[in-house]
């Protein structure tokens, strides 16, 4: 579009207009996550990593259907004296308390992952609460396990979930790293997601009933550890102490 102007009020116009064009382009380019937390945005968000130069990360399971497969991937983990941690649903820990049982003696850690597997983010503060309750407390009667991590089942949430969680003890836990496991995905893609990914504080998504996870699990660990990495349950990455999580889903130290 052309605009031809003319005199002082045309050159009023033109500077005015110019200003305007430069306006929306900055806006339209302009990313605002650094500004949204340097102002201090209210809205809460889970860990997903864990903003650490060390070289460790975390490996996790995510338990909501079958156990068909969690055998062997225990076999794995156990053979490189691996520790991670199993997130459990209660309609999982119905089905299969024996192999929750057999998590906990191997020395894993259990995490939270609700009562009936819902959508958090709808939810009520009332049956936010009841949910990690009743989780919480199935856990413990069939484990002995007491949880301190929580993962929300689809990863979804709002910062209601969060300030919920935590005020009853729970971090709140994501994943920075999906293996992608649940889609059948083979030995070989699961490895090449995962290890392309990884960094220091990295928490790695799998879930307990994988059809291909345990056979990806050993190159991953001996890939890991010839990098010099420590492999620990979630809990065992988190940051001690008081600390906030940045616009980007990383925990740092207040």
């Amino acid at each position: 579009m052309i605009f031809i102007l003319g005199g002082r009020k045309g050159k009023l116009a033109g500077v005015l207009l110019f200003a305007c064009v430069m306006l929306l382009f900055t806006i339209f380019f302009t990313d605002f996550s650094g500004f949204i937390a340097a102002t201090g945005s209210n809205e809460l968000r889970p860990i997903y990593k864990v903003g650490i130069t060390e070289k460790k990360v975390a490996i996790s399971f995510d338990a909501c259907w079958g156990a068909e497969y969690t055998d062997d991937i225990l076999a794995k983990l156990d053979e490189y004296n691996i520790k991670t941690t199993f997130f459990l649903v209660n309609i999982w820990l119905k089905d299969y308390p024996d192999v929750a049982k057999e998590i906990v003696k191997q020395g894993h850690e259990i995490g939270l992952h609700s009562t009936t597997h819902p959508h958090f983010s709808k939810l009520s503060e009332e049956d936010i609460k009841k949910e990690l309750k009743d989780n919480h407390e199935m856990i413990a009667e069939i484990t002995g396990f007491q949880p301190t991590v929580f993962r929300p089942p689809f990863g979804d949430y709002n910062s209601r979930l969060i300030e919920i969680s935590n005020s009853l003890g729970y971090d709140v836990i994501q994943w920075d790293v999906d293996s992608l496991d649940w889609k059948d995905l083979s030995a070989e893609e699961i490895y090449d997601r995962v290890i392309k990914r990884v960094e220091p504080g990295s928490i790695v998504l799998f879930h307990n009933n994988g059809k291909h996870t345990a056979e990806a699990l050993e190159p991953i660990i001996k890939t890991l550890k010839a990098q010099d990495f420590e492999i620990v349950p979630v809990s065992k990455l988190l940051l001690p102490g008081e600390y906030y999580v940045d616009h980007q889903g990383t925990q740092k130290a207040k």
